[in-house]
């Protein structure tokens, strides 16, 4: 797979600001829920995959040359690490998402594979 560009991931990001702008302007509930739904699945969604990315960086800058022995460096390791524990830890929202899908008729997510932590 080819490494991933800054700018895809800015195209990513602005991507998400669309949707939130979106969002604001009241869209029908079922239509908002079917564009959020894909961000919030509990093996694929945003908080899963941005706490797998920060555990991959915090191991890219662990196993970097420079970072040997430095108690500056074990301390952003170990924050980008928490980081992802906080970000993984949003059960909250499988939970809102599934009560919604109830309330608004969507059908269950039909993710066939997930993406498993890392």
């Amino acid at each position: 797979m080819p490494a991933p560009t800054p700018d895809a991931i800015r195209t990513a990001a602005d991507t998400l600001s669309d949707l939130t702008d979106y969002l604001r302007d009241a869209p029908d509930a079922a239509e908002a829920l079917a564009l959020v739904e894909p961000l919030l699945d509990e093996y694929t969604g945003v908080p899963v995959q941005l706490a797998d990315t920060l555990r991959a960086l915090a191991r890219a800058v662990q196993d970097h040359p420079t970072a040997l022995g430095s108690p500056e460096t074990d301390l952003l390791i170990a924050a980008l690490r928490t980081a992802a524990w906080e970000q993984a830890d949003q059960h909250v929202l499988h939970y809102v998402l599934d009560n919604l899908r109830s309330r608004f008729g969507s059908a269950p997510s039909t993710t066939s594979g997930h993406v498993p932590c890392r």
